[in-house]
Order: structure tokens, then C-alpha cells, then sequence
């Protein structure tokens, strides 16, 4: 019997979901895979309890494929949805959830998740609020994002956002689900679909033991190939083999299960993503064996144990698509962007150099701008949690101040700056007591830039704000 999760009323999935991310490395040299016999694949997966498959925009026809398989009861089919960056009108969303309701011939989405490239562009805000819409008119059931940090979940929901599931990378190998998020699902009504189990199949007993690969087959293994590498190499993947044989000796089965069974027994996890390759291989047996066993106090020591011996991976969840190491399958993000457009409208002055603007109402109605550039300085203004003429945050510090830090990196990222480039805050509170939290968040973001900072207690105008920050960047003369 395959274990089975409600994320949100009215959507149950099993525990185990069957993606689909490889059909896009299937069809990468052109081809398409036929619906009709693809769709036909998934019915073993269905039959065997694993009724849930996972599925995006960009890969390859999966949408189409599920969209044709037409026996009852209908799989669950959660989607994503992942824009070029930039600018995000009422239109392009509609368009793409439309696309998605085409290719899957369903009326509504079950589950709509989200990503966003970056932070510092609210773009991703306003895209955020038409999906919300789209909620409302019956569209979407519900939302989700996907490789969100838990600074910026707690953002959402905070904000009020109705998301109900996060999907990030989690494995023996990627811990960063532990930094924040794991902790967030026990605060909120929020669960983690964790991909990755496998790291594109190294954590099972094909490569217990086994020389480093010279060659790689797929993208998958392309992109964990990375991550195998910054967690420190080959011989420390083996001693995480080896410790999971032991444990899977215990219990009579494989270092894949032991692998998936590790992260499936997680706080807030709800489920963890498999990949399928449609028609070319099942590991449907294998799969249900995870339902099958538990593991004991003794067989998680051993295992976190082994994962001590690994290099922590760079950043929080979803960094490995917004900064270096670009843990991806080409170790950048060519193959996924185009290129990042400017966050905030920038125009030149009169006077010289260049202004930003970000369209809060309050630029326009106290004469002033977002930032101002003049040769490698920029001075950046008081700062409030405001987009346009909406609160992000809510009433919570850290968010508050997060987004206010996004703001300020979105400004330096339109002038050609970035956040590392700050060499000087002021942080202005409603409520000295209020300083920790603040100061966390402040430290979350410049603890490796230290830059100089001067910390007061002086109440912005307007009731709902509770931090104002404000910041000048020196860019490189280059």
C-alpha cells in the first residue's frame, strides 16, 4: 500500500510522486515521445498506487503526455510554472495557465507551483497576485512555489499568499531544507515536496563502490555530478554509501530506499519526487518498498553520522539557480535564462549620472528616487516594505526586512551593482525592542559583507512599517 499525504482540502497525493522531468532529456535532440504510448507508461505507475506525477512547462511534452492518459480515476497532476525573468504582466500569466489547462485538458490545475530566478525583481510578486486571481476564478486549486528559501516563504505567507507546498532539492547529500524551511512547515501550514532523493540516481548501489564516472549520461547526472563534487568529492559520496548499506542490510533493502526513506521521514516533508523515464525503465517494486519499513533512531545517527562528513551545499534552497556555484546541469544558467532585465525603471539625470525608479507611490509623491547613481557611487533611499502601493511582510520583522534588503539589491542590480557592493546602512526602527529579529535578517544577508552600519530607533511614517532602511554601494571602477 503506497502512503498517501492531503496537502490542501480537497488534494490528496501519494507519498511517493513520479516526475517527469526526463522526458525533456528524452526529447532533448528533438524528438517528441508519442502521447499515446507515453501516457500508456504511466498506467503501471497508476495501477501501483503512485497515482501523483509532477511536471513543468519546460519539460519537454509532459503536460501533453498526462493530459492524454484517459483512464479513470485521472492521475493528480501538479505542474509548475517557470517564466524568463522580468517583467510579468496580467496577460502572460493568464497565457500560461491557459497553456497548461490545454496540454493537461483539465478545467482546472490541482497544484500551480511557481519559480522565481531571483529576489531582488518584485516581478515575481505581481505574478504571484494574477495566479491568486486566478485562484479565485476557479482556475488554479492551489499554489506552490518551487526552490524558495525560507526567509522568502515566510515572506509569502506572511504577505498573505496561499501557498501550501515549497518543492526544493533534499537528500543525504543537500541539507539546506534544514536551515529554516523544515522548521517553517511546523510554524505554518506548509509542506515540502523534496526532489533530488536520488541525486540523479548516485545515492543507490549502483555506485557503491564504484570508480568516478568519466562520462555522463544525462542531465541528471550532469547536474548532481555538481553537487557530489562541492560536497567534497567521489571518497566522501562513498562513505554515505556505505553507511546506507549498512542501514539497508538492517532492513533487507536498497540504498535507494534507505536514501528516499531518509528524507520522506523529515519534519514537513510531505512527499519526495522519483523521476521516471517513461517507457525505457520502472522502479515501481522498488518504489513501494519504501512503504514497507522505518527507519530507527539508530539507523538515522549513523546516517547523519555520514553526512557530517560532507562539505554543507553552498546557500540556501533554490541558490543553485541565483548564484555561483550554479549547481545545474551546465554549471550556469544558460540553458534556463535568456538574461536578467533591469529590476527598477532607471533613467538618466539631468544633473548627471542615473536615477531608479521602483514606483511606490511614495516616490512620485515626495519627489525623491528609489537610488541615485553618480560615476561608482550610489546613494539608495530610505527603504520600506512597500511594492507599489502594497505591504510585503506583513506585520513580521524579518520579512519586512528582507524584502526591504531585496528592494536594495533590485536597485544596485539596475544600475549594475550588486548587493556585496554595499558599503554602508542605516537601519531606522518604529520599536528598539524590535532589534533582534531585524538584526538577524540584516545579518542573514551582509554577515559576508560587513558593511558600515548605524542602528536607531526612529519610527517611519506610516503605522504598518516597522523598519526603514537605507544604503550606500562603491562599485568596482571596472
Amino acid at each position: 500500500m503506497v502512503d498517501r499525504y492531503q496537502l490542501a482540502p480537497g488534494l490528496e497525493v501519494s507519498r511517493v510522486i513520479t516526475g517527469l522531468w526526463q522526458v525533456a532529456d528524452l526529447e532533448r535532440e528533438g524528438s517528441t515521445l508519442d502521447p499515446a504510448q507515453a501516457a500508456d507508461a504511466m498506467r503501471p505507475y497508476v495501477e501501483a498506487g503512485l497515482t501523483t506525477f509532477d511536471m513543468a512547462d519546460h519539460y519537454g511534452s509532459s503536460e501533453v503526455i498526462v493530459g492524454a492518459y484517459d483512464a479513470t480515476p485521472a492521475p493528480e497532476a501538479l505542474t509548475k510554472w517557470v517564466p524568463e525573468p522580468g517583467a510579468l504582466e496580467p496577460a502572460t500569466v493568464r497565457a500560461a495557465v491557459q497553456l497548461a489547462l490545454e496540454r493537461l485538458q483539465r478545467d482546472s490545475l490541482e497544484l500551480m507551483q511557481f519559480h522565481s530566478w531571483n529576489y531582488w525583481d518584485p516581478s515575481y510578486l505581481d505574478g504571484l497576485a494574477v495566479l491568486q486571481q486566478l485562484c479565485d476564478e476557479g482556475l488554479i486549486r492551489h499554489l506552490g512555489m518551487t526552490n524558495t528559501d525560507a526567509a522568502h516563504m515566510r515572506m509569502l505567507l506572511h504577505t498573505g499568499v496561499p501557498v501550501v507546498t515549497n518543492q526544493v532539492c533534499f537528500s543525504l547529500l543537500d541539507q539546506r531544507p534544514k536551515q529554516g524551511l523544515t522548521q517553517l512547515c511546523e510554524e505554518h501550514d506548509l509542506s515540502l515536496l523534496g526532489y533530488g532523493t536520488l541525486a540523479g540516481g548516485f545515492l543507490t548501489d549502483r555506485w557503491l563502490d564504484a570508480p568516478e564516472p568519466e562520462a555522463l549520461e544525462t542531465w541528471s547526472q550532469m547536474k548532481y555530478k555538481r553537487f557530489v563534487d562541492v560536497a567534497g568529492g567521489w571518497s566522501r559520496l562513498q562513505t554515505v554509501l556505505r553507511a546506507s548499506r549498512r542501514v539497508a542490510d538492517r532492513h533487507d533493502v536498497s540504498i535507494a530506499n534507505v536514501a528516499c526513506r531518509y528524507v520522506l521521514e523529515q519534519p514537513g516533508v510531505a512527499a519526495i519526487i522519483i523521476g521516471a523515464r517513461l517507457g525505457h525503465s520502472e522502479h515501481i517494486a522498488a518504489t513501494r518498498r519504501l512503504f514497507e519499513f522505518e527507519l530507527s533512531e539508530d539507523d538515522h545517527a549513523e546516517l547523519e553520522e555520514a553526512i557530517a562528513t560532507l562539505d554543507p551545499i553552498p546557500g540556501d534552497s533554490g541558490d543553485e539557480y541565483r548564484r555561483e556555484p550554479f549547481l545545474t546541469a551546465s554549471g550556469d544558467l544558460s540553458h534556463h535564462v535568456t538574461g536578467f532585465p533591469p529590476a527598477y525603471e532607471v533613467r538618466p539625470r539631468p544633473a548627471g549620472g542615473e536615477q531608479v525608479l521602483s514606483g511606490t507611490i511614495w516616490e512620485d509623491l515626495a519627489g525623491f528616487s528609489r537610488a541615485v547613481r553618480r560615476g561608482n557611487r550610489v546613494w539608495i533611499s530610505g527603504t520600506t516594505a512597500t511594492h507599489g502601493d502594497r505591504l510585503i511582510g506583513g506585520n513580521d520583522l524579518a520579512s519586512q526586512t528582507h524584502f526591504i534588503i531585496d528592494k536594495i539589491e533590485g536597485a544596485l542590480q539596475s544600475v549594475g551593482g550588486r548587493l556585496a557592493d554595499v558599503v554602508r546602512t542605516r537601519v531606522y526602527l518604529r520599536n528598539g525592542d524590535d532589534w533582534e529579529p531585524i538584526s538577524r535578517a540584516h545579518g542573514a544577508r551582509f554577515g559576508a559583507i560587513q558593511p558600515a552600519n548605524t542602528l536607531v530607533q526612529a519610527p517611519p511614517i506610516g503605522d504598518e512599517y516597522l523598519v526603514e532602511i537605507d544604503a550606500e554601494a562603491l562599485l568596482p571602477e571596472n
